[in-house]
């Protein structure tokens, strides 16, 4: 292990299709598997982190989720990648779903959800991290994680990056995609 890449789902290594809860919907974004494999052989912890609010607000139940879940991973699996962890949050303090209505500490930007992991697969102080995503939450979640930050241009990336330059919250690179960040990410830690 060299390092631990956590990455948003939606608008980073799929497309965004809004609340996504149909199986069928999901696509990978053109270059992301290859760059997830060029990652993996060099020894790099893969981890996706996606806030799945969709839940609390009623828009998809569990199993639709657990489904676009399944059809996720497999995709990535047809395509030869395997992830270290994938973790959801499912809450929002504004839900309709009682069960998910709360503030808490695993929805992004805050580190819950990442610190998880990084107990579970006792990745060490040592090692690099780098947070990847489309939004300036993950740009957040990566600066409190004390990780390298990149805001990807697809999903939401060149809006959120106005935004972010108004409220001088930058990431470290802005970059087109997947492909272009990992090769930033092997240029950096080489």
């Amino acid at each position: 292990m060299k390092g631990i890449v956590f990455m948003d789902r939606d608008g980073t290594l799929i497309e965004d299709t809004g609340y996504l809860r149909d199986p069928m919907s999901v696509r990978i974004l053109p270059g992301a598997a290859d760059a997830l494999r060029k990652l993996a052989s060099k020894g790099y912890v893969l981890a996706v982190l996606s806030n799945q609010s969709g839940l609390a607000r009623g828009i998809f139940t569990r199993d639709e989720m657990e489904t676009v879940h399944r059809a996720f991973l497999e995709k990535f699996r047809a395509e030869g990648v395997v992830f270290d962890a994938v973790e959801y949050c499912p809450h929002h303090p504004e839900g309709v779903v009682e069960e998910y209505r709360k503030a808490c500490s695993c929805r992004k930007p805050d580190t819950g959800l990442a610190e998880a992991v990084l107990r579970r697969l006792k990745v060490p102080d040592t090692y690099s991290r780098w947070m990847v995503g489309d939004k300036l939450s993950d740009i957040e979640l990566g600066i409190r994680l004390k990780a390298r930050t990149a805001l990807v241009e697809t999903g939401y990336g060149s809006t959120e990056r106005k935004e972010g330059e108004c409220l001088g919250l930058l990431p470290d690179v802005f970059l087109p995609g997947m492909r272009e960040t990992v090769e930033w990410i092997l240029s950096e830690d080489g």
